[in-house]
Protein backbone atom coordinates (compact mmCIF):
# COMPACT_ATOMS: atom_id res chain seq x y z
CA UNK A 1 0.00 0.00 0.00
CA UNK A 2 1.17 3.48 -0.95
CA UNK A 3 2.24 6.04 1.28
CA UNK A 4 -0.49 8.83 1.91
CA UNK A 5 0.86 12.26 1.00
CA UNK A 6 -0.08 15.28 2.30
CA UNK A 7 0.72 18.81 1.98
CA UNK A 8 -0.13 22.04 3.26
CA UNK A 9 -2.96 24.97 0.85
CA UNK A 10 -3.98 28.28 1.79
CA UNK A 11 -7.78 28.51 1.46
CA UNK A 12 -7.60 31.81 0.19
CA UNK A 13 -5.32 31.91 -2.85
CA UNK A 14 -4.49 27.96 -3.18
CA UNK A 15 -1.06 28.50 -2.47
CA UNK A 16 1.14 24.93 -1.23
CA UNK A 17 3.37 24.96 1.23
CA UNK A 18 5.56 21.88 2.56
CA UNK A 19 5.22 22.80 6.64
CA UNK A 20 2.65 24.44 8.38
CA UNK A 21 3.22 28.36 8.80
CA UNK A 22 0.83 30.74 10.20
CA UNK A 23 0.56 33.30 7.47
CA UNK A 24 0.41 32.94 3.76
CA UNK A 25 3.32 34.73 2.06
CA UNK A 26 1.16 34.79 -1.14
CA UNK A 27 -1.65 36.78 -0.04
CA UNK A 28 -0.56 37.74 3.43
CA UNK A 29 -3.60 35.97 4.84
CA UNK A 30 -3.36 34.30 8.70
CA UNK A 31 -4.82 31.27 9.51
CA UNK A 32 -5.81 30.06 6.00
CA UNK A 33 -3.28 27.20 5.80
CA UNK A 34 -4.86 24.00 5.90
CA UNK A 35 -2.89 20.53 5.36
CA UNK A 36 -5.04 18.25 3.18
CA UNK A 37 -4.13 14.58 1.90
CA UNK A 38 -3.03 14.76 -1.75
CA UNK A 39 -2.59 10.92 -2.41
CA UNK A 40 -3.78 10.08 -5.70
CA UNK A 41 -5.03 6.90 -7.31
CA UNK A 42 -3.51 6.40 -11.07
CA UNK A 43 -6.98 6.53 -12.94
CA UNK A 44 -9.42 9.10 -13.69
CA UNK A 45 -13.01 9.41 -13.21
CA UNK A 46 -14.13 10.01 -16.85
CA UNK A 47 -12.70 7.22 -18.88
CA UNK A 48 -13.14 7.41 -22.55
CA UNK A 49 -15.20 4.99 -24.48
CA UNK A 50 -13.05 1.71 -24.59
CA UNK A 51 -13.96 0.88 -29.02
CA UNK A 52 -13.03 5.01 -29.58
CA UNK A 53 -9.66 5.93 -30.69
CA UNK A 54 -7.63 8.34 -29.44
CA UNK A 55 -5.49 10.70 -32.25
CA UNK A 56 -2.16 12.07 -31.09
CA UNK A 57 -2.23 15.52 -31.82
CA UNK A 58 0.51 16.97 -34.59
CA UNK A 59 1.97 19.69 -35.09
CA UNK A 60 0.61 21.62 -37.78
CA UNK A 61 1.78 24.96 -40.09
CA UNK A 62 0.10 28.06 -38.38
CA UNK A 63 -1.46 29.05 -41.88
CA UNK A 64 -2.53 25.02 -42.43
CA UNK A 65 -4.60 25.69 -39.38
CA UNK A 66 -8.35 25.81 -40.15
CA UNK A 67 -9.65 29.67 -38.94
CA UNK A 68 -13.60 28.82 -39.82
CA UNK A 69 -15.78 30.43 -37.08
CA UNK A 70 -16.32 28.31 -34.54
CA UNK A 71 -19.78 26.53 -33.90
CA UNK A 72 -22.06 27.84 -31.29
CA UNK A 73 -24.76 26.82 -29.51
CA UNK A 74 -28.03 29.43 -29.14
CA UNK A 75 -28.72 29.56 -24.79
CA UNK A 76 -32.16 31.16 -25.96
CA UNK A 77 -31.20 34.21 -24.05
CA UNK A 78 -30.16 36.90 -25.36
CA UNK A 79 -28.11 39.01 -22.48
CA UNK A 80 -26.18 35.03 -22.04
CA UNK A 81 -25.59 35.03 -25.78
CA UNK A 82 -24.17 38.58 -25.73
CA UNK A 83 -21.93 38.02 -22.52
CA UNK A 84 -20.37 34.80 -24.06
CA UNK A 85 -19.44 36.01 -27.25
CA UNK A 86 -22.63 34.28 -29.15
CA UNK A 87 -23.51 31.69 -27.51
CA UNK A 88 -21.92 28.34 -25.68
CA UNK A 89 -19.02 26.97 -27.11
CA UNK A 90 -18.49 23.18 -27.70
CA UNK A 91 -16.52 21.35 -25.53
CA UNK A 92 -15.96 24.86 -23.06
CA UNK A 93 -16.25 25.25 -19.11
CA UNK A 94 -17.83 28.01 -18.28
CA UNK A 95 -17.70 29.05 -14.49
CA UNK A 96 -20.44 31.46 -13.07
CA UNK A 97 -20.06 32.61 -9.57
CA UNK A 98 -22.07 35.39 -7.50
CA UNK A 99 -23.36 36.53 -3.77
CA UNK A 100 -25.11 33.60 -2.57
CA UNK A 101 -28.80 34.35 -3.60
CA UNK A 102 -28.12 36.67 -6.02
CA UNK A 103 -30.07 34.50 -8.77
CA UNK A 104 -26.81 32.08 -10.25
CA UNK A 105 -28.97 28.86 -9.79
CA UNK A 106 -32.44 30.71 -11.37
CA UNK A 107 -30.63 31.82 -13.94
CA UNK A 108 -28.82 28.40 -15.10
CA UNK A 109 -32.14 26.34 -14.42
CA UNK A 110 -34.29 28.99 -16.70
CA UNK A 111 -31.66 28.82 -19.32
CA UNK A 112 -31.39 25.00 -18.98
CA UNK A 113 -35.20 24.64 -19.06
CA UNK A 114 -35.65 26.74 -22.66
CA UNK A 115 -32.56 25.01 -24.33
CA UNK A 116 -33.55 23.02 -27.18
CA UNK A 117 -30.95 20.87 -26.17
CA UNK A 118 -30.75 17.63 -24.18
CA UNK A 119 -29.25 19.30 -20.87
CA UNK A 120 -28.12 18.00 -17.54
CA UNK A 121 -28.57 19.40 -14.57
CA UNK A 122 -26.65 18.47 -11.62
CA UNK A 123 -27.60 19.96 -8.20
CA UNK A 124 -25.23 19.42 -5.32
CA UNK A 125 -27.20 21.45 -3.00
CA UNK A 126 -31.07 21.09 -3.73
CA UNK A 127 -33.42 17.97 -3.77
CA UNK A 128 -35.16 17.42 -7.03
CA UNK A 129 -38.10 18.27 -5.34
CA UNK A 130 -36.80 21.71 -4.42
CA UNK A 131 -35.59 22.23 -8.18
CA UNK A 132 -38.57 21.20 -9.50
CA UNK A 133 -40.68 23.96 -7.49
CA UNK A 134 -38.87 26.51 -8.56
CA UNK A 135 -38.85 24.99 -12.07
CA UNK A 136 -42.65 25.28 -12.08
CA UNK A 137 -42.68 28.64 -11.00
CA UNK A 138 -40.06 29.81 -14.23
CA UNK A 139 -41.28 27.38 -16.74
CA UNK A 140 -44.03 24.48 -16.30
CA UNK A 141 -42.59 22.50 -18.30
CA UNK A 142 -39.66 21.14 -20.64
CA UNK A 143 -39.29 18.01 -22.65
CA UNK A 144 -35.18 18.27 -22.86
CA UNK A 145 -33.92 19.29 -19.52
CA UNK A 146 -32.83 16.68 -16.65
CA UNK A 147 -32.56 16.48 -13.04
CA UNK A 148 -29.68 14.54 -11.25
CA UNK A 149 -28.71 15.21 -7.58
CA UNK A 150 -25.63 13.97 -6.88
CA UNK A 151 -22.05 14.94 -5.87
CA UNK A 152 -19.85 11.83 -6.63
CA UNK A 153 -18.03 12.63 -9.85
CA UNK A 154 -17.94 8.99 -10.93
CA UNK A 155 -21.85 8.63 -10.11
CA UNK A 156 -22.08 11.87 -12.05
CA UNK A 157 -20.01 10.74 -15.33
CA UNK A 158 -22.05 6.96 -15.02
CA UNK A 159 -24.95 8.69 -15.83
CA UNK A 160 -23.87 11.00 -18.58
CA UNK A 161 -22.25 8.14 -20.59
CA UNK A 162 -25.69 6.14 -20.24
CA UNK A 163 -27.80 9.57 -21.33
CA UNK A 164 -25.43 11.35 -23.33
CA UNK A 165 -26.57 15.12 -23.14
CA UNK A 166 -25.55 17.85 -24.81
CA UNK A 167 -25.16 20.37 -22.31
CA UNK A 168 -23.94 20.05 -18.66
CA UNK A 169 -24.64 22.22 -15.81
CA UNK A 170 -22.99 21.47 -12.31
CA UNK A 171 -24.59 23.25 -9.60
CA UNK A 172 -22.03 24.12 -7.95
CA UNK A 173 -18.26 22.96 -8.05
CA UNK A 174 -17.66 23.59 -4.41
CA UNK A 175 -19.95 20.22 -3.43
CA UNK A 176 -18.27 17.59 -5.76
CA UNK A 177 -16.08 15.28 -4.36
CA UNK A 178 -13.83 12.53 -6.30
CA UNK A 179 -12.76 9.30 -4.33
CA UNK A 180 -9.78 9.45 -6.08
CA UNK A 181 -8.99 12.30 -3.52
CA UNK A 182 -9.13 11.97 -0.10
CA UNK A 183 -10.43 15.17 1.58
CA UNK A 184 -13.55 17.18 2.11
CA UNK A 185 -15.99 18.62 -0.43
CA UNK A 186 -14.55 22.18 -1.42
CA UNK A 187 -11.17 21.55 -0.37
CA UNK A 188 -8.55 22.80 -2.78
CA UNK A 189 -7.77 19.80 -3.97
CA UNK A 190 -11.23 18.73 -4.33
CA UNK A 191 -12.11 21.47 -6.21
CA UNK A 192 -9.26 20.99 -8.27
CA UNK A 193 -9.63 17.67 -9.22
CA UNK A 194 -12.97 17.53 -9.91
CA UNK A 195 -12.49 19.98 -12.12
CA UNK A 196 -10.01 18.51 -14.21
CA UNK A 197 -12.16 15.61 -14.50
CA UNK A 198 -14.41 17.93 -16.33
CA UNK A 199 -12.42 19.56 -18.58
CA UNK A 200 -11.20 16.26 -19.77
CA UNK A 201 -14.96 15.05 -20.28
CA UNK A 202 -15.85 18.38 -22.05
CA UNK A 203 -12.80 18.46 -24.26
CA UNK A 204 -13.19 14.75 -25.45
CA UNK A 205 -16.75 14.60 -25.50
CA UNK A 206 -17.43 18.15 -27.27
CA UNK A 207 -19.84 19.21 -24.30
CA UNK A 208 -20.08 22.01 -23.29
CA UNK A 209 -20.20 22.51 -19.32
CA UNK A 210 -21.44 25.34 -16.63
CA UNK A 211 -20.34 25.48 -13.16
CA UNK A 212 -21.57 27.45 -10.78
CA UNK A 213 -18.91 28.92 -7.97
CA UNK A 214 -19.20 29.92 -4.85
CA UNK A 215 -17.49 33.61 -3.88
CA UNK A 216 -15.57 34.61 -0.40
CA UNK A 217 -16.23 37.22 1.78
CA UNK A 218 -14.27 39.48 -0.54
CA UNK A 219 -16.23 39.17 -3.49
CA UNK A 220 -13.67 36.77 -5.49
CA UNK A 221 -14.68 33.29 -6.43
CA UNK A 222 -14.14 30.40 -3.62
CA UNK A 223 -11.05 28.36 -4.10
CA UNK A 224 -8.08 28.02 -5.32
CA UNK A 225 -6.82 30.87 -8.37
CA UNK A 226 -5.86 28.16 -10.76
CA UNK A 227 -9.86 27.51 -11.53
CA UNK A 228 -10.26 30.26 -12.82
CA UNK A 229 -7.13 29.54 -15.07
CA UNK A 230 -8.05 26.38 -15.79
CA UNK A 231 -12.23 27.27 -17.23
CA UNK A 232 -12.55 28.69 -20.48
CA UNK A 233 -15.18 31.86 -19.16
CA UNK A 234 -15.64 33.24 -16.03
CA UNK A 235 -19.22 35.31 -15.15
CA UNK A 236 -19.59 37.15 -12.41
CA UNK A 237 -23.68 37.62 -11.58
CA UNK A 238 -23.64 41.29 -9.65
CA UNK A 239 -26.67 43.10 -7.87
CA UNK A 240 -28.02 43.52 -5.00
CA UNK A 241 -30.43 41.51 -3.55
CA UNK A 242 -32.43 44.52 -2.25
CA UNK A 243 -32.76 45.41 -5.81
CA UNK A 244 -34.22 43.49 -8.55
CA UNK A 245 -32.23 44.29 -11.56
CA UNK A 246 -28.71 41.96 -11.67
CA UNK A 247 -25.63 42.62 -14.31
CA UNK A 248 -23.79 39.59 -16.04
CA UNK A 249 -20.47 40.35 -16.64
CA UNK A 250 -17.53 38.47 -18.19
CA UNK A 251 -13.98 38.67 -16.63
CA UNK A 252 -12.63 36.56 -18.65
CA UNK A 253 -13.41 34.83 -22.41
CA UNK A 254 -11.54 32.72 -24.37
CA UNK A 255 -13.72 33.14 -27.48
CA UNK A 256 -15.21 36.38 -27.02
CA UNK A 257 -14.63 39.81 -25.38
CA UNK A 258 -14.80 40.65 -21.81
CA UNK A 259 -16.43 43.87 -22.08
CA UNK A 260 -19.76 43.04 -22.63
CA UNK A 261 -23.14 43.52 -19.97
CA UNK A 262 -26.36 41.80 -19.53
CA UNK A 263 -28.75 42.96 -17.41
CA UNK A 264 -31.65 41.05 -16.14
CA UNK A 265 -34.62 42.05 -14.00
CA UNK A 266 -36.02 39.31 -11.35
CA UNK A 267 -39.29 38.62 -11.03
CA UNK A 268 -41.40 36.23 -9.27
CA UNK A 269 -41.10 33.89 -12.30
CA UNK A 270 -37.46 34.06 -13.01
CA UNK A 271 -35.54 36.57 -14.51
CA UNK A 272 -36.23 38.89 -17.00
CA UNK A 273 -33.64 40.09 -20.33
CA UNK A 274 -33.79 43.53 -19.69
CA UNK A 275 -33.33 44.57 -23.57
CA UNK A 276 -33.08 48.18 -23.49
CA UNK A 277 -31.09 49.18 -20.04
CA UNK A 278 -31.05 52.69 -20.74
CA UNK A 279 -34.89 52.99 -19.28
CA UNK A 280 -34.14 51.50 -16.34
CA UNK A 281 -30.63 53.69 -15.62
CA UNK A 282 -32.45 57.00 -16.18
CA UNK A 283 -34.68 57.95 -13.15
CA UNK A 284 -38.26 59.22 -13.88
CA UNK A 285 -38.99 62.89 -12.22
CA UNK A 286 -42.06 65.07 -12.73
CA UNK A 287 -39.82 68.38 -12.65
CA UNK A 288 -36.17 69.73 -13.45
CA UNK A 289 -33.60 69.29 -10.56
CA UNK A 290 -30.13 70.15 -10.16
CA UNK A 291 -27.24 68.02 -9.96
CA UNK A 292 -28.16 65.60 -12.95
CA UNK A 293 -26.59 65.25 -15.93
CA UNK A 294 -26.83 62.48 -18.83
CA UNK A 295 -24.16 60.34 -20.41
CA UNK A 296 -23.72 58.19 -23.26
CA UNK A 297 -21.37 55.28 -22.84
CA UNK A 298 -20.59 51.92 -23.80
CA UNK A 299 -20.16 48.49 -22.59
CA UNK A 300 -18.29 46.74 -25.00
CA UNK A 301 -20.41 46.71 -27.98
CA UNK A 302 -23.56 48.42 -26.54
CA UNK A 303 -24.52 51.82 -25.97
CA UNK A 304 -25.91 53.06 -22.45
CA UNK A 305 -27.65 56.00 -21.26
CA UNK A 306 -26.55 56.55 -17.78
CA UNK A 307 -27.67 59.06 -15.19
CA UNK A 308 -24.92 61.03 -13.12
CA UNK A 309 -25.92 62.53 -10.36
CA UNK A 310 -23.82 64.78 -7.91
CA UNK A 311 -24.17 66.87 -4.77
CA UNK A 312 -22.21 69.69 -4.15
CA UNK A 313 -22.70 71.70 -0.26
CA UNK A 314 -20.71 73.48 2.03
CA UNK A 315 -18.30 71.30 4.26
CA UNK A 316 -19.20 70.72 7.47
CA UNK A 317 -15.93 69.70 8.95
CA UNK A 318 -12.26 71.03 8.15
CA UNK A 319 -11.73 69.17 5.10
CA UNK A 320 -14.51 68.23 2.29
CA UNK A 321 -15.72 64.64 1.68
CA UNK A 322 -15.22 62.99 -1.81
CA UNK A 323 -17.51 60.20 -1.98
CA UNK A 324 -18.12 58.14 -5.39
CA UNK A 325 -20.37 55.22 -6.06
CA UNK A 326 -19.77 53.22 -9.41
CA UNK A 327 -16.96 56.12 -10.79
CA UNK A 328 -13.14 56.17 -9.67
CA UNK A 329 -12.75 58.33 -6.74
CA UNK A 330 -9.51 59.46 -7.82
CA UNK A 331 -10.55 60.58 -11.06
CA UNK A 332 -13.43 62.28 -9.35
CA UNK A 333 -10.76 64.55 -7.32
CA UNK A 334 -8.69 64.81 -10.11
CA UNK A 335 -12.08 66.55 -12.47
CA UNK A 336 -12.49 68.15 -9.47
CA UNK A 337 -8.83 70.00 -9.24
CA UNK A 338 -9.18 70.41 -13.41
CA UNK A 339 -12.32 72.85 -12.02
CA UNK A 340 -10.66 74.87 -9.63
CA UNK A 341 -7.29 75.17 -11.72
CA UNK A 342 -8.21 75.77 -15.23
CA UNK A 343 -12.37 77.20 -15.29
CA UNK A 344 -12.17 78.85 -11.52
CA UNK A 345 -14.52 77.62 -9.99
CA UNK A 346 -13.81 77.37 -5.93
CA UNK A 347 -14.66 73.63 -5.00
CA UNK A 348 -11.81 73.36 -2.56
CA UNK A 349 -13.98 73.91 0.75
CA UNK A 350 -16.80 72.11 -0.22
CA UNK A 351 -18.12 68.39 -0.01
CA UNK A 352 -18.58 66.37 -3.44
CA UNK A 353 -20.83 63.68 -3.36
CA UNK A 354 -21.08 61.65 -6.90
CA UNK A 355 -24.03 58.63 -8.03
CA UNK A 356 -24.25 56.01 -10.89
CA UNK A 357 -27.65 55.74 -11.08
CA UNK A 358 -28.47 51.82 -11.17
CA UNK A 359 -26.34 50.66 -9.07
CA UNK A 360 -23.49 49.52 -11.95
CA UNK A 361 -20.40 50.83 -12.11
CA UNK A 362 -18.46 52.67 -14.95
CA UNK A 363 -14.92 53.07 -16.04
CA UNK A 364 -15.72 54.57 -19.41
CA UNK A 365 -13.74 58.04 -19.42
CA UNK A 366 -16.35 59.44 -22.09
CA UNK A 367 -18.65 60.01 -18.87
CA UNK A 368 -16.14 62.86 -17.16
CA UNK A 369 -18.10 65.10 -18.87
CA UNK A 370 -21.57 64.46 -17.34
CA UNK A 371 -19.45 64.15 -14.36
CA UNK A 372 -18.14 67.61 -14.64
CA UNK A 373 -22.05 69.12 -16.08
CA UNK A 374 -23.60 67.01 -12.70
CA UNK A 375 -21.33 69.07 -10.33
CA UNK A 376 -21.26 72.77 -12.09
CA UNK A 377 -24.92 72.21 -12.16
CA UNK A 378 -25.51 71.47 -8.27
CA UNK A 379 -22.78 74.05 -7.56
CA UNK A 380 -24.94 76.44 -9.16
CA UNK A 381 -27.91 75.33 -7.98
CA UNK A 382 -29.50 75.46 -11.77
CA UNK A 383 -30.71 72.05 -13.55
CA UNK A 384 -29.06 71.14 -17.09
CA UNK A 385 -32.11 71.93 -20.02
CA UNK A 386 -34.11 68.33 -20.47
CA UNK A 387 -32.96 66.46 -23.61
CA UNK A 388 -29.24 67.24 -22.77
CA UNK A 389 -26.17 64.55 -23.14
CA UNK A 390 -22.53 64.23 -22.63
CA UNK A 391 -20.32 62.39 -24.62
CA UNK A 392 -16.47 63.59 -23.51
CA UNK A 393 -13.20 62.84 -22.00
CA UNK A 394 -11.83 65.46 -19.68
CA UNK A 395 -8.16 66.48 -19.64
CA UNK A 396 -6.13 68.04 -17.03
CA UNK A 397 -5.48 71.22 -19.04
CA UNK A 398 -9.43 71.42 -18.95
CA UNK A 399 -9.38 70.47 -22.45
CA UNK A 400 -12.40 68.14 -24.00
CA UNK A 401 -11.08 65.00 -25.38
CA UNK A 402 -12.46 63.21 -28.31
CA UNK A 403 -13.88 59.89 -27.70
CA UNK A 404 -14.16 56.67 -29.79
CA UNK A 405 -17.20 54.91 -31.98
CA UNK A 406 -19.23 58.87 -31.55
CA UNK A 407 -21.22 57.97 -34.01
CA UNK A 408 -22.64 55.17 -32.38
CA UNK A 409 -23.05 57.28 -29.05
CA UNK A 410 -24.53 60.10 -31.16
CA UNK A 411 -27.35 57.21 -32.64
CA UNK A 412 -28.23 55.92 -29.50
CA UNK A 413 -29.25 59.34 -27.68
CA UNK A 414 -31.24 60.36 -30.64
CA UNK A 415 -33.29 57.08 -30.66
CA UNK A 416 -34.42 57.21 -26.88
CA UNK A 417 -35.61 61.00 -27.47
CA UNK A 418 -32.30 63.52 -26.69
CA UNK A 419 -32.11 66.64 -28.67
CA UNK A 420 -29.02 67.99 -27.89
CA UNK A 421 -25.52 65.92 -27.16
CA UNK A 422 -22.28 67.84 -26.11
CA UNK A 423 -18.91 65.91 -27.77
CA UNK A 424 -15.09 67.22 -28.21
CA UNK A 425 -14.77 69.11 -31.48
CA UNK A 426 -12.09 66.96 -32.57
CA UNK A 427 -14.41 64.15 -32.69
CA UNK A 428 -14.84 63.02 -36.58
CA UNK A 429 -18.53 62.66 -36.96
CA UNK A 430 -19.65 60.93 -40.13
CA UNK A 431 -23.32 61.15 -39.26
CA UNK A 432 -25.59 63.05 -41.81
CA UNK A 433 -28.98 64.02 -41.44
CA UNK A 434 -29.43 63.43 -37.81
CA UNK A 435 -32.59 65.52 -35.67
CA UNK A 436 -30.72 65.31 -32.90
CA UNK A 437 -28.30 68.77 -32.36
CA UNK A 438 -24.54 68.07 -32.06
CA UNK A 439 -22.87 70.88 -29.95
CA UNK A 440 -19.45 70.83 -30.12
CA UNK A 441 -16.67 71.86 -27.46
CA UNK A 442 -13.57 72.29 -26.77
CA UNK A 443 -13.01 73.65 -23.30
CA UNK A 444 -14.87 73.34 -19.89
CA UNK A 445 -15.97 77.22 -20.77
CA UNK A 446 -17.36 76.38 -23.67
CA UNK A 447 -19.48 73.92 -21.59
CA UNK A 448 -20.62 76.58 -18.84
CA UNK A 449 -21.15 79.24 -21.62
CA UNK A 450 -23.04 76.14 -23.46
CA UNK A 451 -25.57 75.18 -20.15
CA UNK A 452 -25.64 78.28 -18.19
CA UNK A 453 -24.39 80.97 -20.19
Amino acid sequence: MSKIKTSFFCQNCGTSFSKWQGQCHACKEWNTIVEEVIQKEEKTAWKTASNSVVKAAKPLLIKEIDSSQEIRLNTTDSELNRVLGGGLVPGSLTLLGGEPGIGKSTLLLQISLKLPYKTLYVSGEESQKQIKMRAERIVPNSDNCYILTETKTQNIFKQIQEMQPEIVIIDSIQTLHTDYIESSAGSISQIRECTTELIKFAKETNVPVILIGHITKDGTIAGPKILEHMVDTVLQFEGDRNHVYRILRSLKNRFGSTAELGIYEMLGNGLREVDNPSEILISHKDEELSGTAIACTLEGMRPLMIEIQSLVSSAVYGTPQRSTTGYNAKRLNMILAVLEKRAGFRLGTKDVFLNVTGGISVEDTAIDLAVVAAILSSNEDIPIAEGFCFAGEVGLSGEIRPVNRIDQRIQEAEKLGFTTILVSKHNKISLKNTKIKVVLVSKIEDVVSELFG
